[in-house]
C-alpha cells in the first residue's frame, strides 16, 4: 500500500488533517486502532476557539456546529460567592464556541466517509519504520491481514500514548512535564446549565467548574485527590459539594439530576521537542498535553493542523518546503503560550496539597488584581479565545 501521508490517530488532529490534505487531492490513509463507534464514544470537552470554528468552516463543517453550538462572549472566575466577568466579547471582539469534541469528530468523520478519505479502524500492532528515510512506512494488522503502508510522510496524532513519539529516538528529542497532584472527577448529566456561561471556581475544598453541552446538558467538574474513589462519589455527594464550592447565588439556579457519565481524569502539561523528525510530523497529543483549565487542548491541535497542512499542501504543490522546515518551530512557539495560560489558570485556581497560608493570599491577591483590572481581565480573555497564529 501506498499514500502521499500516512495519519496515524482519528482524533481531531488526524481528522482535521485527512480532510485537508484530501480537499487539495493529496493522498491519505487514516491508520487508527479503535473502532469507529468507540471513537464516537468519547466524552470530551468542546470550547472552540476561532481557529478552530475557521477550519470547520473551511471545510464546510458550518452547519450542525452553528445550529447546535453555544457562542459565549465571557466566563467566570468565582472565588468565595464572587464572580469575575471576563467580558470577552468586548475586550477582544470574538467569541468562543461551545461545541462537543465528539460532535467535532463526528462532522469530520462524516464529511470523511462522504469524500471517499481512507480510514482504517480497528488496527492493531501499529509501528513506524524508517521515520527519518526517504520512504517512511507503518506496519498494522487490519482484519486479521499484516500490511504495510509507504508514505512520503508521516503524520502522528495518535495521542500521548500512541506509537508515533516513541518513533523518534531518545537522543533526538526531550520530553517537558509537569504532573500535577489532583485530578477533575466529571459529572455529565442533561439538566439545564446553572449560567449562560462557564465558571471557573476557586475555593477552599478545592476547584469546581460548571460547564455545559448544550442548554439541556451540563458537565460539571470537582477537583479531587489522584487517588480518590470514584465510587465514594455518589450523585447527590457530587450536587451537595458543587453547591459549596460554586457558591450560594450559583448554586441557587443549579439543577440536579442523575449522571449519565462519571469519570476522574489526571491533570498534566506535557510538551515535547521537536515536533518534527525526518519525515514525521507531530500533531495534537502526541506532541503536548495540556490541563483542561484553560480548554486548549482540542485547539491545540487545530492550530498544529493549520500549519503542518498548509506546509504539506505547499510541498505537494510547488515542492516549496519552507514550511516543513519551519513547521516544528513555528507550532512550538505557540503551543508554549498555551501551555503557559493553562499552567496560569490551574495554579491560580486550585489547591496545592503542599500550599500553605501564603500561596492562598498570593492566589487571593491575583484574583482581587484581575477583578480591579481591565488590562489583566483583557490579558486573560486574548489568551483565551486563542492567541494568533
Amino acid at each position: 500500500m501506498k499514500t502521499d501521508v500516512a495519519i496515524i490517530g482519528a482524533g481531531p488532529s488526524g481528522l482535521f488533517l485527512a480532510n485537508l490534505l484530501h480537499a487539495e487531492g493529496i493522498g491519505v490513509t487514516v491508520i487508527e486502532r479503535q473502532s469507529k463507534e468507540h471513537v464516537l464514544s468519547r466524552i470530551r470537552a468542546g470550547v472552540l476557539e476561532v481557529i478552530t470554528t475557521d477550519l470547520l468552516d473551511r471545510l464546510g463543517l458550518s452547519e450542525r456546529k452553528d445550529q447546535e453550538g453555544l457562542e459565549h462572549g465571557g466566563f467566570y472566575l468565582a472565588r468565595d460567592e464572587h464572580l469575575i466577568h471576563i467580558d470577552l466579547k468586548r475586550l477582544t471582539g470574538k467569541c468562543v464556541t461551545v461545541y462537543g469534541q465528539t460532535e467535532v469528530e463526528r462532522d469530520l468523520i462524516d464529511l470523511a466517509e462522504k469524500e471517499g478519505v481512507n480510514i482504517v479502524w480497528s488496527a492493531s500492532d501499529v509501528a513506524l519504520h524508517d521515520v527519518d528515510g526517504a520512504a517512511p512506512s507503518v506496519s498494522f494488522t487490519s482484519d486479521g491481514t499484516e500490511q504495510t503502508l509507504t508514505a512520503k510522510f508521516i503524520a502522528g496524532c495518535d495521542g500521548y500514548h500512541g506509537p508515533s513519539r516513541q518513533a523518534i529516538p531518545a537522543a533526538c528529542g526531550a520530553g517537558f512535564e509537569r504532573v500535577y497532584p489532583f485530578g477533575w472527577l466529571g459529572i455529565l448529566a442533561d439538566v439545564a446549565p446553572c449560567n449562560d456561561e462557564l465558571i471557573y471556581a476557586s475555593h477552599t475544598n478545592g476547584f469546581a467548574l460548571a460547564s455545559m453541552r448544550s442548554p439541556s446538558r451540563s458537565r460539571y467538574y470537582l477537583q479531587v485527590p489522584l487517588d480518590e474513589d470514584i465510587n465514594a462519589w455518589s450523585d447527590d455527594r457530587i450536587w451537595d459539594e458543587l453547591a459549596v464550592r460554586l457558591g450560594a447565588e450559583v448554586a441557587a439556579n443549579m439543577e440536579c439530576g442523575p449522571s449519565i457519565e462519571k469519570s476522574i481524569a489526571p491533570l498534566r502539561s506535557f510538551v515535547f521537542e521537536p515536533m518534527r523528525y525526518g519525515n514525521l510530523f507531530l500533531a495534537g497529543d502526541a506532541a503536548h498535553i495540556v490541563p483542561p483549565t484553560g480548554a486548549k487542548g482540542l485547539n491545540l491541535a487545530a492550530s498544529d493542523v493549520t500549519y503542518l497542512s498548509d506546509a504539506l499542501i505547499g510541498y505537494f504543490r510547488n515542492g516549496n518546503e519552507a514550511g516543513l522546515k519551519a513547521y516544528s518551530e513555528k507550532a512550538l512557539a505557540r503551543v508554549w503560550k498555551s501551555e503557559r495560560f493553562s499552567w496560569y489558570l490551574t495554579n491560580l485556581m486550585h489547591r496545592f496539597p503542599d500550599s500553605g497560608a501564603f500561596e492562598k493570599r498570593m492566589q487571593d491577591a491575583e484574583l482581587d488584581y484581575i477583578a480591579s483590572s481591565e488590562a489583566a481581565q483583557k490579558v486573560i480573555a486574548e489568551n483565551y479565545i486563542g492567541l494568533p497564529l
